[in-house]
């Protein structure tokens, strides 16, 4: 029996992240929307009790859990610790006494409530002491109908409203002046105007150094060279290689032991990470946790299916978010950028296998799992080993931002 989930990033009213929803998936035949959603919530306590540690998903972030009418009344929630989640209660569960003495008990001992897709009804007022957060989908929900509950819960002013489903900065700004205070979507991750946007000189030393490390023949010495003409990139390389992640025995103390530890193909994901961080200095975190793990994600299923070059799989979906991240359209992105013709033919044209992979990747991110599966099918790659090419992807994710961290 395998378990799996994947996570989708809630953002406050400043970009920064405020929690991740886990969304549950049992392998190719058994997706969530096909199954109880008493044994979805069974599952995903089972898995973090059992399985991995919820920190392997959010890291120091709250999660939100679905649970049903029937996991509450089995005091599921009790086996998770308050800090770590945020209790969400489904929106087919309808609002009545046993509702409301389970999310009684469930405040007093501490832990936070959220309504998911939420549709009004007065009787939920009952409830209003007891929540903490409202979920609307804000694309099916009118405005005439979220002013109206924002008229509904003024005199209960602990509740904070959360958009979901925002998929434009647009969006996004709009959520931003009805008074919402969350945001779930990935309105982050999509140009917020079309503009060019010039890269700076230090950012064109990073992406010639790209290029140096793509060549079959690595000159080792021109690439010591750059590195010690730049005093901040010569720190990032030593205190990258120098990292818990690498668990080297020994410390480093050149530039050139740096370089010749790490090896050509850390070499060239530290300097991918390292460009992407710089221009994405004035971005949500998330956006660039999304292009590391895009790109991990990308390397694992190419080490699966064995027909992709692995590096060539890292730097595209490491890349496949350089439009949001240079508000400007992908193909002038790359245009700008000495990437290989494949990467470029994937994040442009949308052929080839590495394009089949960044589809598939979305697919997953989004909890499209109908289409993911389909995705893993056309692919033939070993359905059972991509989730978990996911979870370790979110976990290198995670120790990266710490490792590239200032």
């Amino acid at each position: 029996m395998y378990f799996y989930a994947a996570r989708q990033p809630i953002l406050d009213r400043n970009k920064e992240l405020y929690a991740y929803e886990l969304l549950f998936r049992d392998g190719l035949e058994n997706a969530f929307p096909d199954i109880d959603g008493d044994e979805a919530t069974s599952r995903i306590v089972e898995g973090s009790q059992l399985s991995y540690g919820l920190d392997d998903f959010l890291g120091d972030k709250p999660g939100f859990i679905n649970f049903t009418l029937d996991t509450l009344i089995k005091k599921y929630p009790s086996m998770l610790p308050k800090e770590q989640i945020v209790v969400e209660i489904l929106e087919t569960v309808q609002p009545g006494k046993r509702l409301l003495a389970e999310c009684q008990d469930l405040k007093e001992q501490g832990y936070v409530i959220a309504l998911d897709d939420y549709i009004h009804q007065p009787v939920w007022r009952h409830f209003y002491p007891h929540i903490d957060i409202i979920k609307i989908d804000f694309r099916s929900t009118s405005t005439d109908t979220i002013s109206e509950i924002k008229q509904a819960i003024e005199n209960f002013p602990h509740i904070k409203l959360l958009a979901e489903k925002v998929e434009t900065n647009e969006e996004f700004q709009l959520a931003m002046d009805m008074g919402f205070s969350y945001f779930q979507g990935y309105f982050f991750s999509k140009p917020e105007m079309m503009q060019s946007k010039a890269l700076s000189p230090a950012q064109m030393t990073l992406a010639e150094l790209l290029y140096e490390t793509s060549k079959a023949e690595m000159d080792l010495n021109k690439i010591t060279d750059v590195f010690q003409r730049d005093v901040h990139l010569s720190y990032k390389l030593l205190r990258y290689s120098n990292s818990a992640i690498f668990k080297r025995r020994a410390e480093i103390e050149t530039i050139k032991q740096a370089l010749v530890v790490l090896g050509q193909a850390e070499l060239k994901k530290f300097l991918s990470l390292l460009f992407t961080a710089q221009i994405s200095s004035d971005k949500p975190a998330e956006l660039m946790r999304l292009s590391m793990t895009r790109a991990r994600f990308a390397e694992g299923l190419a080490q699966l299916h064995g027909k992709v070059d692995t590096a060539k799989a890292f730097l595209t979906g490491l890349m496949s978010l350089m439009d949001a991240i240079l508000d400007e359209p992908i193909e002038s992105v790359m245009s700008k950028l000495p990437l290989a013709k494949e990467i470029k033919d994937a994040l442009v044209e949308n052929q080839g296998l590495l394009a089949d992979y960044i589809s598939l990747i979305k697919h997953y991110e989004s909890a499209h799992w109908k289409e993911a599966n389909q995705a893993i099918v056309a692919l033939q790659l070993p359905n059972e080993k991509v989730p978990d090419a996911y979870h370790t992807a979110v976990q290198w994710a995670n120790e990266q931002m710490k490792a590239l961290g200032d």
